[in-house]
């Protein structure tokens, strides 16, 4: 990897029990009121930093990983992601990335590498005992994957890396220092920049901590070279929307990871393609021809 900052965090560090005690809907127990049950998740701690994630239904377990600006219910819940994957037969695993959605809230850069915002989901992983899984990351969650799919191989059967094309996992051409700036801005009037912009009102939708989000960016510059992604040797499917001018050419980076897949999702850009019907057919048919 080029310009790490930070050190991967150890898998299992300051593991605990989730706050949910036994795993029902949400991981929650079957005696909290309903109106409680249906907002809190369980998490767990790596180190000092506390992870809030969701685990539902029964099978071979998949893990998902949202996006820069993201969380697991905006990237997954919400799109129907969970419930379709656990309508055929899967157990789903979700968290909210440091700094995201009910996961704590960091703002030094240096605590949000890839390796150690990846070293979160081996510490899941570790949390709930599971030795291998299907890993999917999208965005920001598809660079974390990949990192995964070269340093951790044992841990995946699969990687899929959604809205990540070479452009964003390789060639740097993804949201920079005038997202973290429009993400710092007093009000979204303030910000001029197009794509700043774009994240800018995304993150207010989605009542995100902008200074949080401004430090996981500047801290998540971590790009593969080409020689790393051709040595990745899981079963990759690389998706991303005809489009998509953030991710970069999905079919570039597929002649450099051997062997892998890719799905175009027609007429969908970047923030579009999350929920499209034809990246979830293309997901469920590579995920059933694994096995």
């Amino acid at each position: 990897m080029r310009s790490q900052t930070g050190a991967a965090a150890s898998p299992g560090a300051g593991r605990r029990r989730s706050r949910s005690g036994k795993r029902g809907r949400y991981g929650l127990k079957s005696t909290l009121p309903l109106k409680t049950a249906e907002y809190l998740m369980p998490s767990f701690h790596n180190g000092a930093v506390e992870i809030a994630y969701l685990d539902e239904g029964e099978g071979d377990p998949i893990i998902l990983v949202h996006g820069f600006a993201s969380s697991k219910n905006v990237n997954w819940v919400y799109p129907t992601w969970v419930s379709e994957l656990r309508k055929n037969g899967r157990r789903v695993i979700a968290l909210d990335n440091r700094g995201h959605g009910e996961s704590a809230k960091l703002y030094e850069p240096a605590q949000y590498s890839i390796p150690t915002m990846a070293g979160d989901v081996l510490a899941l992983m570790d949390h709930l005992a599971i030795p291998q899984a299907d890993i999917m990351g999208y965005s920001m969650g598809g660079r974390m994957t990949a990192w995964l799919s070269l340093n951790e191989p044992q841990r995946l059967r699969s990687a899929i890396l959604g809205g990540i094309g070479i452009g964003g996992l390789i060639e740097g051409t993804g949201p920079g220092e005038n997202v973290a700036k429009a993400l710092e801005a007093p009000a979204l009037d303030d910000v001029s920049d197009p794509v700043g912009r774009t994240f800018r009102a995304f993150a207010d939708q989605t009542r995100s901590d902008r200074r949080a989000l401004a430090a996981c960016l500047r801290g998540t510059r971590d790009l593969m070279t080409r020689g790393e992604a051709a040595r990745i040797d899981v079963p990759v499917l690389i998706a991303v929307g005809s489009t998509d001018d953030v991710a970069g050419s999905a079919s570039a980076l597929g002649a450099i990871i051997p062997g892998s897949e890719v799905l175009d999702i027609p007429g969908r850009d970047h923030m579009r393609a999350v929920g499209d019907k034809v990246y979830k057919t293309g997901v469920l048919d590579f995920l059933s021809r694994r096995g």
